[in-house]
């Protein structure tokens, strides 16, 4: 993409997020790789609703300056996901409301109930909290961002990414409108998860298509964990992220709160 493209493209969508509440004030960033070397970001302390093309920010692949305007501080979560992932081109940082209610309660969205989700999206885990614009918060990142193109991060917000900026748009509004059902759901006395062969299918399914590597198959957040599809990270014995448990009396009660907090 050239530089005069990307440059229409954040304005967009940094106005689409504010104007859906995916953010306030200068609130989160978004962000396209133009090339190996170099990345076009919202620029620092500005609203995504009144961004500009001349405003934005070029910086190479470690965030040093590469023209006059300054970058988000949290860039950083950017630059992670390009070198951790090739095929990612572009980058949303926002703090949608439900989804963030989610992230401040310690829970991942991970609840195998709607096969569309499961398709365009999969679950999407909860990240450690760590301190905004510090190696904290991407190091945090690191043993999700390889097995999934969205995270919550712990209270804070969520991070989507695609081949393109529209996918990363496209994903984080998948997530906010997942988050939101879900807590509806909860409000009603929980919903019914797909069972565990239905979700099999719709794994594999996802695969074919090409959405899901098989390298990127992760129970870290709970979609596998009564199917017969293991996970590299488990695998490996790797981390599988902060479990937090409620009991269902407990988890309904909070979401119930959120609920109300939120209308």
């Amino acid at each position: 993409m050239n530089e005069s493209e990307a440059r229409k493209l954040i304005v967009e969508v940094g106005r689409l997020m504010y104007e859906r509440s995916y953010v306030v004030s200068s609130d989160g960033n978004v962000s396209i790789r133009l090339d190996e070397n170099r990345v076009m970001a919202s620029p620092t302390m500005t609203s995504k609703g009144r961004m500009t093309e001349e405003g934005l920010a070029i910086t190479d692949m470690d965030g040093n300056p590469l023209n006059e305007n300054k970058a988000s501080s949290e860039l950083a979560m950017h630059l992670l996901v390009y070198k951790m992932r090739p095929d990612i081109m572009a980058v949303c940082h926002a703090h949608p409301p439900h989804g963030s209610a989610f992230a401040v309660a310690g829970l991942a969205i991970d609840q195998p109930f709607l096969s569309e989700v499961i398709l365009t999206l999969g679950c999407v885990p909860i990240t450690a909290y760590g301190t905004p614009s510090t190696d904290e918060l991407t190091d945090s990142m690191k043993p999700f961002v390889p097995h999934h193109n969205a995270l919550l991060m712990a209270n804070h917000g969520a991070v989507a990414y695609g081949k393109d900026l529209w996918e990363a748009f496209d994903r984080m509004e998948t997530l906010e409108h997942t988050a939101k059902i879900a807590i509806l759901a909860k409000a009603l006395g929980g919903a019914n998860d797909l069972p565990p062969d239905a979700v099999e299918k719709l794994v594999h399914i996802r695969e074919k298509a090409g959405y899901l590597t098989e390298a990127a198959r992760c129970q870290a957040c709970g979609y596998l964990e009564h199917t017969n599809i293991t996970c590299e990270l488990d695998q490996a014995g790797g981390p599988n992220g902060s479990k937090v448990s409620f009991s269902r009396e407990e988890l309904i009660e909070l979401l119930n709160q959120v609920a109300n907090i939120s209308r």
